[in-house]
């Protein structure tokens, strides 16, 4: 070998740092999604499809699941108007009816709310009602 490669050997041994052995993340993200996010989740799916079949489908269009926890469902409605037309049909029955198919899942309450929910990301957000 030459010179200058010897050098060149010798100095890349002493600048060479041995790096810490860190810890794999995937076994704690598998865990904490199966924990956190995955029974919540069935949870949210099993309650969208009983509201699905129990709401009618041109008021459907205008409310959105926001968030289940603690037993309680939060609904956002785009509009005022169609706000008091689920809360009437919540209070004769469909709320019970709601209950009852969802007893197991643990739903006890359901808030109705007025709001707004967004589609696409970035530049291609837009409100969809």
């Amino acid at each position: 070998m030459r010179e200058d490669e010897l050098q060149l050997l010798r100095l890349a041994k002493v600048k060479h740092r041995e790096h810490a052995q860190v810890p794999k993340l995937g076994v704690s993200m598998v865990s904490f999604f199966k924990r956190e996010v995955q029974k919540r989740q069935t949870k949210l799916t099993q309650i969208a499809a009983a509201w699905n079949a129990l709401i009618p489908p041109d008021l459907s269009e205008h409310c959105c699941l926001e968030s289940f926890s603690s037993g309680s469902l939060k609904i956002l409605v785009d509009n005022s108007a169609h706000l008091y037309q689920l809360k009437q049909l919540l209070l004769s029955g469909m709320e019970k009816q709601l209950k009852m198919t969802c007893g197991m899942i643990g739903l006890k309450k359901v808030t109705l709310k007025p709001g707004r929910w967004y589609e696409g990301d970035g530049v291609e957000r837009k409100i969809v009602f």
